[in-house]
């Protein structure tokens, strides 16, 4: 970090702890070649993570839209609130940890379809059936084969 003082570009930090607003670090550091200190603050960059649709516009991820299609598919199911929520939680986290900033529709459907499958086959077809846009009664067909052979 450089001094605001000598403008060297080292220096220690002597003491760190959580900014009053708890959204950052306080940190006072030492420049090693004058001796003077001062106070820095580190926060966590928050870059926006941007959806693209199948259309090809782009919009920033919104977690309430996935757990409103989620709620949608889910109706009238033994679904927990607290399991959608833990779905959208693991997605948005995958997605975050990835490297990139920009995610398909695609992609999120099939991360959330991987998670909805295990804990309830109805509901999954739902979104299925959504997501993936059948086109007729055989791809649907297919679709149940598919989880039916994987059972």
């Amino acid at each position: 970090m450089k001094c605001i003082f000598c403008g060297h570009l080292e220096s220690k930090v002597v003491d760190s702890r959580s900014a009053e607003d708890g959204t950052s670090i306080r940190r006072r550091r030492e420049c090693l070649e004058c001796g003077g200190r001062f106070t820095s603050y580190e926060r966590v960059e928050n870059i926006p993570l941007i959806v693209v649709k199948k259309d090809l516009t782009r919009q920033p991820f919104n977690r309430d839209k996935l757990l409103n299609g989620l709620l949608r598919a889910c109706e009238k199911r033994p679904i927990s609130i607290g399991q959608l929520e833990k779905i959208v939680d693991e997605v948005e986290e995958v997605v975050r940890n990835s490297l990139a900033r920009e995610v398909t529709t695609t992609e999120i459907g099939e991360l959330v379809m991987d998670r909805l499958k295990t804990i309830d086959e109805i509901s999954y077809v739902r979104f299925a059936s959504v997501y993936r846009q059948f086109k007729d009664i055989n791809s649907f067909m297919e679709e149940l084969k598919k989880l039916i052979k994987e059972k």
